[in-house]
């Protein structure tokens, strides 16, 4: 079994080293791979294509990896904590308070870049400490669940008002925010979002223990010693580190942490997080520079393709659910 997910991590680990280059490769100027892997070395290449490979596509998928890591990651969480299949990263509503926060700034045409970035995280922030508050007084997690969506959709009619309220222009705005794009991050952004990021997959490694004491239940895990209180505070504040930071920088990017800790479950066939957690990230950061690569092939919207790759997960999930 250590053999196999051995060799699992091997080969995932070279094709997402092949995603990352063959991203750097794909777009409107279609560069050949020996140039890609010249610039990236410093070998000899055209200086154009440095420039566009080094300025503009590497900090793109950077981002991509990131980005497909951490939504992994934390939807690997939600569904853990919340014992269901069907939970990903913005089930807390934190989707719905970044959402706000940007809908605030943008609808009111007073946003700037950082602005957009600031407000996204003020808004899950927010959020978090809502819900947090919260938790620490309801020993259902169930019962915190559905007040999480219950917010996520109070935040939702707010922002519809909002939208109602607005010019043109800014609901253009904040509807091309909500559709999700790896492209508009910034060196200098990335330089806050891997960061971030890092520190939430850090929190992530440290929840291991109490993640797989959670699999058996909170009463188990009580009576195995955990301290309930704090592994859900640890948990919400890595979700919201790793889903905030990602909706902060890149918005709303759909289906990633929702199906891809079931890809990598079906994968390696382990319940074990110390295995999971990886192969999640993994698994993440390789399908979103896929759906990276497609979304710039066809010029679509890089939501759209995560859609269209997470929708059968989802339901195939639902079906088997159904069927045990």
């Amino acid at each position: 079994m250590k053999s196999r997910a051995s060799f699992l991590f091997i080969v995932l680990s070279l094709l997402l080293m092949a995603l990352f280059i063959v991203d750097l490769a794909a777009g409107a100027a279609d560069i050949p791979l020996l140039h890609v892997w010249a610039a990236l070395t410093g070998g000899d290449c055209p200086a154009v294509t440095a420039k566009i490979v080094l300025d503009i596509r590497l900090v793109k998928a950077v981002v991509a990896l990131t980005a497909g890591m951490a939504l992994s990651v934390s939807g690997l969480q939600m569904q853990t904590l919340f014992r269901n299949p069907l939970a990903g990263p913005y089930v807390l509503g934190i989707s719905a308070g970044a959402s706000l926060g940007v809908a605030f700034v943008v609808l009111a045409g007073v946003a700037s870049s950082l602005g957009i970035v600031g407000a996204a995280w003020a808004g899950a922030a927010t959020v978090l400490a809502v819900i947090a508050a919260v938790g620490r007084r309801i020993k259902d997690i169930m019962v915190i669940l559905i007040l999480g969506m219950m917010f996520s959709s109070g935040v939702g009619a707010v922002v519809q008002i909002l939208q109602y309220l607005s010019n043109e222009d800014s609901l253009k705005a904040f509807v091309i925010w909500t559709m999700g794009s790896l492209g508009d991050v910034t060196a200098v952004q990335l330089a806050v979002l891997v960061p971030s990021v890092a520190a939430g997959l850090v929190l992530a490694v440290f929840s291991v223990k109490s993640l797989n004491l959670l699999l058996f239940g909170e009463e188990y895990a009580v009576t195995m010693g955990l301290d309930l209180k704090r592994s859900r505070t640890l948990l919400f504040v890595s979700t919201t580190l790793l889903a905030g930071s990602v909706t902060a920088f890149c918005g709303p990017v759909g289906f990633i942490g929702l199906a891809m800790p079931h890809v990598a479950r079906m994968l390696f066939r382990s319940a074990d997080h110390k295995v999971l957690l990886p192969a999640a990230a993994l698994v993440g950061a390789a399908v979103l520079l896929l759906c990276d690569i497609v979304s710039k092939t066809l010029v679509l919207p890089v939501n759209a393709i995560t859609a269209l790759l997470g929708i059968p997960i989802v339901v195939w999930v639902v079906l088997r659910n159904k069927m045990l």
